[in-house]
């Protein structure tokens, strides 16, 4: 595409200074990021300091701690780096609307009619560095006609890179009359074409903006600025010039095109381990023999096949603020602002057709702390009235500190509400808004105790397809599960109310039941008794409680009141014997 201006940013130390940026003391002391690669811990990105102790990224931590005991380490953090990440992109915005992220540590930005606003892209390069500066960011960045070309000259431009690691079958490593063949070969005979040496890809900004100038002057140079005018900040990326993006990918290594380890080593055993080296042979053996990845890759880089840049969306955000004249230290205070703030936001939730699961509120203090509490609610709702209860159960939490002076209300999590018109005569329409009404004050129940205790802590139970006493009923919690839409099934004998792992009963052997019997350290005399009811195992699963084999329960009483709920187990996989389930009200 004609006319197009990529910029490349590239961190390469970002998971480590993503930390250090929390400890500007650090510094000077090695540190490194940790990851687990194949059940091997390795370094996975260094401080500026542990790179000149001489270790690297990939090394074994064993081997690191050998060389440098004073290493500091962190665990990696995706996560954590992900969202960095993002930060920075947001960041990026500032240069171009069109921003992308190139994961794990990269962004790629199209500016397109963007640069002239910062005084040209040198003048664009040299800000974007000071801003990574006082970041306390490491930046490699180059500008190209392609995201492909500005990815490469990021990454591997600017410095002769050492040769890739050759293989045994190496051209080089040949055997000695192979290559005394080779040198007898015509010179007009077809060759594989061989590495050209290592080449530094840099453009000096003077050669940047006066290339084209000397072209249009006949070769003069341009005119130098006055002694007295300030010398502009010279950048340390790389600006390909327009048009030139083959010369400037050229002496670059194979791996800039973002092609796998095993491509790439593939190509240097042939011979073809710079970016040049590839457009000479012709496109169909090569094709056949490494694969289309290579012709994409290198098409893209080239500007022969397009590479769209795609920003991520702005995530939807339903957040209200209120700045205070005066710093406020009251619950009531707070309460009051809050009456001002949850119209505005159920307004905000109510167009775009969502409701508020969870809402959070943040008092940001005047001595630049912020104090937040966070509910949860049973049911999406974008009503102010079902809110504010909630809310103000976690007021009182608030450390006002010298002063609040501004509160910020956010729906972090929210989900579609769909509206339910009922039909039909008018006491089928009274009775379900009984119902709808009886089902919303449940929500709220539930949202105000999951307030206090947490909403995890609410459950409810759900009928189960099983004939097993402990897989009768499923657990699920209150807050997102509906009521059982199907009424329990009757069970075919009386259950006991508290039902709890079998606990083994000294009673004698056998599936008599006993007259006398020994549990939780009680001797117990039976009064009554009822049974027995057999059940049997599920023979299709291996419940490791259930190895005992079939059961048969019975409903006993004894001399004291106690109603348990005993069973005989006859014996499987394990021994059997008597236990104890659960206990009748």
């Amino acid at each position: 595409m004609p006319g197009r201006r990529i910029l490349s940013l590239w961190f390469p130390r970002l998971a480590a200074e993503r930390w250090l940026r929390h400890d500007r003391g650090r510094g000077e002391t090695p540190f490194a990021v940790v990851a687990e690669v194949a059940q091997a811990q390795v370094l996975a990105s260094l401080s500026a300091a542990a790179e000149a102790a001489g270790l690297w990224a990939g090394q074994p931590l064993r081997d690191a701690l050998a060389m440098c005991p004073a290493l500091v380490t962190r665990p990696a953090a995706p996560a954590a780096e992900a969202a960095f990440l993002s930060a920075l992109r947001r960041w990026a915005g500032r240069f171009s609307p069109w921003v992308a992220e190139a994961p794990p540590d990269g962004l790629v930005a199209d500016l397109t009619g963007c640069a002239h606003l910062f005084g040209g892209e040198t003048a664009l390069l040299a800000e974007v560095e000071a801003d990574c500066a006082a970041l306390g960011l490491t930046l490699r960045a180059a500008i190209a006609d392609t995201p492909g070309a500005a990815w490469a000259l990021a990454r591997h431009g600017g410095a002769g890179e050492a040769p890739p690691h050759r293989s045994g079958d190496a051209i080089d490593q040949e055997a000695r009359a192979t290559r005394a063949r080779a040198a007898r070969r015509p010179r007009t005979q077809a060759a594989l074409p061989t590495a050209s040496p290592p080449v530094p890809v840099s453009f000096p900004a003077a050669s940047i903006l006066g290339g084209s100038r000397r072209q249009a002057a006949g070769g003069r140079q341009p005119p130098s600025p006055p002694p007295s005018a300030a010398p502009a900040a010279v950048p340390r990326g790389i600006i390909a010039p327009p048009g030139q993006t083959r010369a400037a990918l050229a002496p670059l290594p194979v791996a800039a095109l973002r092609l796998p380890e095993e491509t790439v080593a593939a190509l240097a055993r042939v011979g073809l381990r710079r970016i040049g080296d590839l457009t000479g042979p012709a496109r169909g053996p090569l094709a056949r023999r490494f694969g289309r990845e290579v012709l994409r890759r290198l098409d893209q880089a080239l500007g022969l096949e397009p590479e769209p840049v795609s920003p991520a969306r702005a995530d939807p955000v339903s957040a209200v603020r209120l700045t205070l004249p005066e710093p406020i230290g009251l619950e009531a205070d707070v309460a009051a602002a809050l009456d001002r703030m949850l119209p505005r936001l159920c307004a905000r939730l109510a167009e775009r057709g969502h409701g508020a699961r969870r809402l959070r509120l943040e008092a940001h203090r005047v001595d630049r702390r912020v104090e937040t509490v966070e509910i949860g609610l049973a049911r999406p709702a974008a009503e102010p009235d079902r809110l504010r209860p909630v809310l103000a159960l976690k007021l009182g939490g608030i450390d006002a500190g010298e002063g609040i002076d501004m509160l910020r209300l956010v729906a972090v999590a929210t989900e579609p509400v769909y509206p339910v018109q009922h039909r039909g005569h008018l006491e089928a329409a009274e009775e379900a808004g009984r119902r709808l009404a009886a089902g919303a004050g449940l929500d709220d129940l539930i949202g105000r105790i999951g307030a206090r205790i947490g909403l995890d802590a609410v459950v409810r139970l759900h009928p189960a397809e099983s004939h097993i006493p402990e897989k009768a009923a499923q657990v699920l919690a209150a807050a997102w599960s509906a009521p059982s839409p199907v009424p329990w099934p009757a069970p075919p004998r009386p259950r006991p109310l508290v039902l709890f792992r079998p606990e083994p009963v000294a009673a004698p052997e056998g599936p008599d039941l006993p007259p006398r019997f020994r549990w939780r350290r009680r001797e117990l005399t039976l009064a009554s008794a009822a049974g027995p009811e057999r059940i049997a195992p599920e023979w299709w699963l291996d419940a490791p409680e259930w190895r005992s084999g079939t059961r048969d329960y019975w409903r006993v009483e004894t001399t004291g009141g106690e109603r348990l709920w005993l069973f005989y187990a006859h014996g499987g996989a394990v021994p059997g014997g008597w236990f104890c389930h659960g206990v009748f009200a």
